[in-house]
């Protein structure tokens, strides 16, 4: 597939796709093609260039015609209790991890979370999620490589992605028929939809839980000739899969909840930024696109209604945690680097090329198809008094049934564990690692905006599990995917970082557990955007709930370990011969 024919240049968003192109043909963007990049979209080189150096998956040095990557998650990580998986890859096809083999054939690296949590260890190659690895599969995926077998004729089952939703409420029961809501909402008016919408109570379940009617309003409202609608299908939170799930299973439902955003507010442009890591889906959702259309629910004169057209586009992302913040999401749309924007204005007044924009995730279009065609009062049926309807989880780790679940909000955290099978928990990670930490003292408490918000994650840490290794892996992963604007959290992740690497290698004193505290607060209260905010708390609530953690490994008094030895070897392989300055009398 030709992913740039439905992409003309002259339109910025589409930057992230010619890109990609270009590095699928050449295995990495030159600083020639960078040039002739910018020269076809009038766009200064440096731009370009900021952007290709942006983006996790871009690469300006060629990697493998066999790309691997390995998620680091702590769920679906390569990392396992027996084995090193991304290790015995590397020595059976004698890789250095981070560099592409000499022969160009393979190049073997890391990445955050894939979304592939409830699948077992897992990779990317190429793009396409491999998961459920062991050390048999490691064996065979080497063989393949080893006898050059292009990755389309390996076997498909290798491929196969279990669905593994155990809990079904009022948004996955059925599939919602192609149109119905649609047809509803122009039925009864758009005034009429909003007040549903708005009645119902519905707020984005994204995490932060503003009111969905309250922000379609205020972009309806707002100065300006043109408006948007975006979906924010860019979960990057590790544990968090519900996404991946809903895109394949309920793309229909996702899409007709923003063609009902796009009536409401006068929009008649959508787009859905689909996530890096599930490109592979782009096939599946351009088919449901165009099935749409022939359809007439997407296009022009929808549904026989000569005012109202609207349709939708795919912008793929290239690996960055931080284009789920709405104003880098919007950032990255207008061909720049996800660097989230000062606010305010938002982006309901301000927002896509400056024009006012609703941005929404996956799950609230999808409860807002449903309510158009059902009513607020079934929305409001379950959930508790601030938080009607349910909630979509993505639950994972050390559990018998990792998978999807829908609950009604006011669900008890206890009630979930049991369901999945979970036992001897010691810790929950709620809403992945920007979110909230808790110990069986709070089981009781319930999921809902009023008690336990959450984006849709829950990872469950077992009493074996080594909560310093989880937060190590927290902490590694934040200082990656810092965006880097600002200092307190550009410095500050790297700095935490190598706190707890200190902590976990018997490095550290009671006095550093002091210094991480300070630095923590400064992190959260000093950042320039929501993920500096949040990139600590998992630290913060650790310290308070497992302070055993830390200080297991702590040093009474601090000895530095310092090989001089070694250090002079090294000097010495730097500046070999006979240099009498790398010597001491």
């Amino acid at each position: 597939m030709n992913i740039l024919s439905d992409y003309p240049s002259d339109s910025p968003e589409h930057l992230l796709h010619r890109l990609y192109a270009e590095q699928c043909q050449f295995l990495h963007i030159s600083p020639q093609a960078m040039q002739q990049i910018a020269v076809e979209y009038h766009l200064p080189v440096s731009q370009v260039a900021s952007v290709v150096a942006f983006y996790s998956f871009f690469h300006t040095k060629p990697c493998g015609r066999y790309h691997i990557l390995f998620s680091n998650c702590t769920s679906c990580g390569y990392l396992t209790p027996e084995h090193n998986l991304m290790q015995m890859l590397c020595e059976q096809l004698q890789v250095i991890p981070g560099k592409t083999r000499q022969d160009g054939a393979v190049s073997i690296g890391e990445t955050s979370c894939i979304g592939m949590c409830d699948q077992g260890p897992s990779l990317l190659i190429n793009g396409i999620p491999l998961p459920r690895l062991n050390p048999e599969r490691i064996n065979q995926i080497a063989h393949h490589i080893a006898s050059e077998v292009p990755v389309s004729e390996w076997p498909q089952n290798w491929f196969a992605i279990s669905d593994n939703l155990y809990q079904r409420s009022l948004l996955l029961t059925e599939q919602l028929m192609p149109g119905s809501a649609v047809q509803m909402a122009l039925m009864q008016g758009t005034e009429a939809t909003l007040r549903k919408i708005l009645q119902s109570g519905l707020r984005g379940r994204g995490g932060a839980g503003f009111n969905t009617a309250q922000k379609w309003q205020s972009c309806r409202t707002a100065p300006g000739n043109t408006r948007y609608v975006v979906c924010n299908a860019d979960e990057g939170e590790p544990g968090t899969f519900k996404d991946r799930f809903l895109l394949q299973r309920y793309a229909d439902a996702l899409f007709e909840g923003m063609t009902i955003c796009a009536a409401v507010i006068g929009a008649s442009k959508g787009i859905l930024y689909l996530r890096g890591e599930y490109r592979y889906m782009y096939p599946h959702l351009v088919e449901v696109l165009e099935r749409r259309r022939k359809l007439n629910l997407l296009g022009q004169r929808i549904l026989g209604q000569t005012a109202f057209q609207f349709d939708i586009d795919i912008v793929v992302g290239a690996g960055a945690y931080i284009c789920g913040e709405e104003s880098a999401l919007i950032e990255s749309l207008e061909g720049k680097p996800g660097i989230p924007r000062i606010r305010p204005p938002f982006p309901v007044t301000h927002g896509y090329l400056g024009q006012p924009t609703v941005v929404n995730n996956v799950e609230t279009f999808i409860a807002a198809a449903w309510i158009a065609l059902k009513g607020n009062s079934w929305f409001k049926s379950v959930g508790t008094k601030q938080s009607s309807g349910t909630k979509i989880l993505s639950i994972s780790g050390d559990c018998e049934f990792p998978g999807i679940y829908e609950y009604p909000f006011g669900t008890r955290i206890q009630h979930i564990l049991e369901d999945c099978h979970a036992q001897n928990v010691q810790a929950v990670q709620m809403g992945g690692p920007s979110g909230k930490l808790i110990n069986a003292r709070d089981f009781d408490r319930v999921i809902s905006f009023e008690d336990i918000s959450t984006g849709g994650s829950m990872l469950i840490f077992g009493a074996r599990h080594n909560l310093l290794a989880i937060h190590r892996n927290f902490a590694h992963f934040f200082a990656h995917e810092s965006c880097g604007f600002c200092t307190p959290c550009r410095v500050g992740t790297q700095l935490l970082k190598k706190q707890l690497d200190n902590i976990a290698n018997g490095r550290s004193t009671i006095r550093d557990i002091e210094e991480i505290k300070q630095l923590s607060s400064l992190i959260q209260h000093n950042s320039h955007c929501g993920l500096g905010h949040t990139a600590a708390n998992h630290i913060i609530d650790g310290l308070q709930l497992f302070p055993q953690v830390f200080e297991q490994n702590l040093q009474q008094d601090f000895t530095a370990q310092f090989d001089l030895d070694q250090a002079l070897a090294n000097a010495e392989h730097i500046a070999p011969g006979d240099n009498a300055a790398i010597h001491l009398d």
